[in-house]
């Protein structure tokens, strides 16, 4: 977990939801979906994680294919129980940002599992190390007794379920996951049950109050896998349907030529194959491509690959007069280089460099997913879904400004930007 304190470093970015006093009452899953029919007509923006009839769109974590555990009977995603407890997880091949899914879902007797989003491989070793959990389990059966966020339905070793109706052992309970813009709900038999805010002051502290304080990457993806746990018991699924809520806002490049945007200085700047191609010149200075419109409060998408060496960045709320820009930046620059971290143009230089162990997030020569979320006096950035800075500052906070990519001195830099989008949040 990243922890910056530079002027005020306080994650406030929303008051945490943990009261059960607006859990509202019982009321349909979805509004969409006809629950218990094994082939529904999906409403708009559905889709089927599991077709009923194959494992198609499933792996294991770290594998290519389902392990043998993993089964498909009478149209139900079935885990066998066998093989030992621990291991044999499975995830979706794609992978999910902000969602709602549901899914169908019956324990053996004294049975465990769990579901799991924003799922992360990389270097960790379990489905677990990242992804924040929607406990399944035999409340009533376990062999060992269960503390309340050990239950079903918890947000496990973080928050309790309340209010919860559960079916019997065998019998098909219906739940729902929804993440949005940082926000999680956990729904069970149409009752919502849980709710709570990821990246927030009362997430922090519970992580480092739990088990998950060993686990540096738990809970801070922006986007991952959904992922279902073999823990050693027999579990089946049945009508797993997933939509994509991520709202991607406008286009910032519309992919043939500069509009809406302004080069400062000499260096090259062009559209190439639905491509932001940005290259040093003969001059080998600094050079700018920035918006013509200030942002303040946003979240920032986009894509970028870097063909030769040389540093870059992507830099907000800043402003410039011919090449001297002032403000902030997010680097992007070569491995060892800290990539993601903040760094501030004529000020006070590094404000967060990134940790050693995250250099290798960078896929250099390779495509590369960048999310940055500026609101009032925070920021927050992941690389390829991993996040890389959590900064709080009150000069970021009381200033506004344009976005711009930069080409740095010295010459060899050619990085290509595609799929720049903006979603500006209010202040």
């Amino acid at each position: 977990m990243i922890f910056s304190y530079l002027c005020v470093a306080v994650f406030l970015l929303t008051p945490a939801l943990t009261g059960i006093h607006d859990i509202p009452e019982k009321k349909d899953m979805t509004g969409n979906i006809q629950n218990g029919d094994s082939s529904p007509q999906l409403a708009s923006g559905w889709k089927e994680l599991f077709d009923g009839k194959t494992l198609n769109g499933w792996r294991s974590f770290k594998g290519i294919t389902v392990g043998s555990e993993w089964s498909v009977e009478n149209g139900e995603l079935v885990l066998n129980g066998k093989g030992g407890n621990m291991g044999g997880d499975i995830i979706t091949v794609d992978q999910y940002a902000d969602f709602e899914m549901s899914l169908e879902w019956a324990i053996s007797k004294g049975g465990n599992s769990g579901i799991f989003f924003h799922v992360i491989e990389d270097n960790y070793p379990a489905i677990y190390a990242t992804g924040p959990e929607y406990q399944l389990i035999d409340d009533e059966g376990f062999p060992e007794k269960l503390e309340e966020w050990q239950k079903t339905g918890a947000n496990y070793a973080m928050h309790d379920a309340v209010n919860k109706s559960l079916k019997p052992v065998g019998e098909f309970n219906e739940s729902r996951i929804l993440v949005q813009n940082g926000h999680v709900e956990h729904w069970l038999n149409g009752i919502k049950i849980v709710q709570y805010d990821l990246w927030t002051k009362d997430w922090y502290d519970r992580v480092q109050n739990s088990k998950w304080k060993d686990y540096p990457g738990y809970g801070l993806a922006c986007k991952g896998h959904i992922g279902l746990q073999n823990h050693g018991s027999a579990i089946r699924f049945k009508n797993i349907r997933i939509r994509d809520l991520t709202e991607m806002g406008k286009s910032l490049f519309n992919g043939n030529d500069l509009s809406g945007w302004k080069i400062h200085g000499t260096e090259k700047w062009y559209a190439e194959k639905g491509e932001l191609v940005c290259e040093s010149g003969p001059d080998k200075q600094y050079g700018y491509l920035a918006t013509e419109k200030p942002y303040r409060n946003f979240i920032l998408r986009l894509r970028f690959k870097q063909e030769a060496e040389g540093n870059s960045g992507v830099f907000f709320r800043s402003s410039i007069e011919g090449t001297k820009i002032s403000g902030w930046q997010v680097e992007v620059a070569p491995p060892g280089k800290d990539t993601g971290g903040i760094y501030e143009s004529y000020g006070r230089g590094w404000l967060f460099q990134i940790p050693e162990n995250k250099e290798h997030i960078l896929k250099m020569g390779e495509w590369n997913d960048l999310v940055i979320k500026v609101e009032d006096n925070r920021v927050i950035t992941w690389l390829n879904n991993e996040m890389m800075t959590d900064l709080t500052d009150e000069k970021i906070g009381m200033a506004t400004g344009v976005i711009a990519l930069q080409i740095h001195d010295g010459g060899g830099i050619k990085v290509r930007w595609s799929n720049i989008s903006i979603v500006e949040l209010a202040d």
